[in-house]
């Protein structure tokens, strides 16, 4: 017999996001598919952040959707909060073009509304062609000279920007479709299903 493990979200329009891309922004080695590669600190505590002023968080990776496992254990293991994960269809060569093309689906046929995003010098282009305003691309790791005046550069780390969120009006609750009930829990833990989506 086959068997197929399916996962459905329901989410209202312009209901607001925010994007992490896993690689580019938790880990601060080379492979989530690793032994247990290291966690950027506080990385988990801005997800949450995010997700505690009502955001839906939104996790992708241009890796094949068999790494679905490893990818979603190592995001269990560091209690990350519950979110959308997206993976590619088989192997990509064009990992970025994946992350594009599913984020644009999202904003055009379900009128997703992309309020921040996360990750490496490498996605400052998927944000920006996704309208998301500089100061909200923010990028950890090295960024070259000439993409600073295109993000926020996360120089200092997740602990300080942080700092700066939690500062009296520098983030806001999220204004999207107030019916939306998002799980403020972590992957993995008892009685709860982790949400999976596939473009």
């Amino acid at each position: 017999h086959t068997v197929l493990g399916l996962h459905m979200a329901v989410v209202p329009p312009q209901t607001e996001a925010v994007v992490f891309s896993i690689d580019g922004s938790f880990t601060a080695s080379i492979s989530v598919t690793g032994k247990d590669p290291k966690v950027r600190p506080s990385s988990v505590d801005v997800v949450r952040h995010w997700q505690d002023l009502g955001f839906l968080i939104i996790y992708v990776t241009g890796r094949p959707c068999m790494q679905l496992r490893k990818v979603m254990s190592w995001l269990s293991m560091h209690n990350f909060p519950h979110g959308l994960v997206s993976f590619a269809d088989g192997f990509s060569t064009d990992p970025l073009g994946h992350k594009k093309e599913f984020l644009k689906l999202l904003q055009q046929e379900h009128d997703i509304v992309v309020h921040a995003g996360y990750g490496s010098s490498k996605d400052i282009s998927v944000y920006s062609t996704l309208g998301v305003k500089l100061e909200n691309i923010n990028i950890v790791g090295k960024v070259s000279k000439k993409q600073l005046h295109l993000c926020n550069h996360l120089s200092d780390g997740y602990a300080a920007h942080l700092t700066s969120l939690a500062a009296p009006g520098a983030s806001r609750p999220a204004q999207g479709n107030a019916r939306m009930v998002i799980p403020r829990t972590c992957f993995g833990l008892p009685g709860q299903i982790p949400v999976n989506l596939r473009q």
